[in-house]
């Protein structure tokens, strides 16, 4: 009977010290967060609430005043900036994963092992997050260049708000092909779909994803732990199952 009352009363302790934190995450990390959230709301009581979208609109929104609490954006430039600006707290940005670009069609055996086929007619539609403000977006433009075929695919580039929307675009064959997250097409647990193309890393420059403590996060011990929680041993597994390289 103590051992139930003391776990009670341990149970309600960390209730009382639950909070909330406000997340806005980087579209591509949106299903690794959600598994994550989960764990982490068992082991601290905290709850999150997360708005999913693209790094440098939530940059925008940021400086705007928008009450995030932490980012976790798609590059390591973006925190970096707040962090210079003063709009996010100095020495909380780190690099929480390494992001892998894939070029994905929802159509099996359609995606070659050397992207050939983004210059083939039959591809009329490539989506792409809107490079401006998407990390990824930015890296497929690299990708296109580096192919040597930006001539044969700008006319065919759809551009997308997120490379959620990318994704998207691909999945409902409104484009044959995306550049999307690996984290995307590769979930674990479920059977991977369609065709891909793993970009070789060596075509675009490295997709640091750096997270960090906003300024208005400061006081909120639930956004101190999240950020903790990402750099533990149970997160970097998420992590890694997702396909970010380490």
């Amino acid at each position: 009977m103590k051992q139930l009352l003391g776990a009670l009363m341990l149970a309600a302790a960390a209730a009382a010290r639950a909070g909330e934190v406000q997340v806005a995450v980087a579209a591509n990390f949106a299903g690794p967060l959600a598994r994550i959230g989960e764990a982490f709301a068992a082991a601290t009581g905290h709850q999150l609430k997360v708005s999913s979208g693209a790094t440098g609109k939530f940059y925008t929104q940021i400086v705007s005043g928008a009450p995030f609490e932490v980012l976790i954006a798609a590059d390591d430039e973006t925190p970096r900036r707040l962090v210079a600006e003063g709009h996010a707290v100095a020495g909380t940005n780190f690099t929480y994963a390494t992001g892998r670009l894939v070029l994905w069609s929802a159509q099996p055996g359609l995606v070659d092992g050397d992207a050939a086929v983004l210059a083939s007619a039959k591809v009329k539609h490539v989506a792409i997050a809107n490079p401006k403000v998407a990390p990824y977006g930015a890296a497929a433009l690299e990708v296109i260049r580096a192919r040597g075929l930006t001539e044969a695919v700008t006319p065919k580039l759809v551009t997308a708000e997120s490379i959620a929307q990318a994704y998207q675009f691909a999945f409902t064959g409104n484009a044959e092909l995306g550049f999307v997250a690996l984290s995307q097409v590769v979930v674990p647990g479920k059977p991977s779909t369609g065709s891909y193309w793993l970009v070789p890393p060596t075509l675009h420059r490295e997709i640091r994803q750096d997270a960090v403590l906003l300024r208005t996060g400061a006081k909120n011990p639930a956004a101190a732990a999240l950020l903790a929680y990402l750099k533990s041993d149970a997160a970097r597994a998420v992590i890694k199952d997702f396909g970010y390289a380490p």
